[in-house]
């Protein structure tokens, strides 16, 4: 497997909350989260999380090839579960979550699974890449969080709208109409968007957590063609270090309001052909 990772705290002295590792045609990324401030009922915290989750993932999905990624996540999200419910209160509204991408290598076809607003970049040899995305999170944030989107971030008044926004977003999580996410709950894997592409048309298959896509999908400073070229001459060290150096440009967000001035960046870049 040709693989290059690169990954990135959102500050130098903060735990990096992302999660990627490959095994053999097997590949998975997690973007762990939680509710900033707010106590989450486990002693573990959530970079155990989307580390304990992301291991077991990658050794299910590649110990039974046969069994849906989606069915080897909520296996996954089961195990997590037993290790830590009997010291933890997971009834917390803020109890960790993660997002999750996982990618499968077969006999012909490239097997994906994505929960939560982490991305797959499919490199097309004949039509270019595509990016495949959960939205759902998106979508319900787009409609919460215009109060934080119109100060400064990192102001007091932004860090108390976007306490609100949190709390609003945290009650609509593994809900109908809401979004799905990877937590304590196996039946949110049956939300999860899966699906399969022919192996022979790929050239390269990269993971990515939002925090790796903000060049893209939040800054519009590069296209997805750009982002798989810079990939393919600098990987995904370089791909991090536009986004910070973006960041760097606008603290206070007021070019492009976020929620954080920095967040983990995390890319995982699969290259199948040469």
């Amino acid at each position: 497997m040709n693989v290059v990772l690169g990954s990135q705290p959102a500050e130098p002295e903060k735990e990096n909350e992302d999660f990627a590792a490959v095994a053999p045609g097997v590949a998975v990324l997690l973007d762990g989260a939680g509710v900033a401030g707010a106590e989450t009922g486990c002693t573990h915290g959530i970079a155990w999380f989307s580390s304990t989750l992301g291991g077991l993932l990658l050794s299910t999905a590649t110990a039974q090839p046969a069994r849906p990624l989606a069915e080897c996540l909520a296996d996954s999200i089961r195990a997590v579960r037993s290790l830590h419910e009997g010291s933890c209160d997971l009834t917390y509204r803020a109890s960790p979550t993660s997002t999750v991408v996982a990618v499968r290598a077969g006999a012909e076809a490239l097997e994906y699974l994505l929960l939560g607003d982490s991305s797959l970049l499919l490199a097309d040899r004949g039509m270019g890449p595509t990016a495949v995305t959960d939205r759902r999170l998106d979508d319900v944030g787009k409609r919460l969080r215009g109060p934080v989107d119109a100060l400064p971030t990192g102001s007091p008044e932004h860090a108390a709208a976007l306490a609100e926004y949190r709390d609003a977003l945290t009650g609509l999580r593994n809900k109908p109409g809401g979004f799905w996410i990877a937590g304590p709950e196996a039946d949110a894997a049956e939300h999860a968007l899966t699906g399969t592409v022919p192996l022979e048309a790929l050239s390269s298959v990269t993971l990515l957590s939002d925090g790796a896509t903000r060049l893209v999908d939040r800054f519009g400073l590069a296209t997805w063609p750009e982002t798989l070229a810079v990939l393919g001459s600098g990987g995904p060290v370089e791909l991090i270090r536009r986004v910070r150096e973006a960041e760097a440009g606008d603290p206070d967000g007021r070019r492009w309001p976020r929620g954080k001035a920095h967040d983990d960046a995390t890319a995982l870049h699969w290259l199948l052909l040469p």
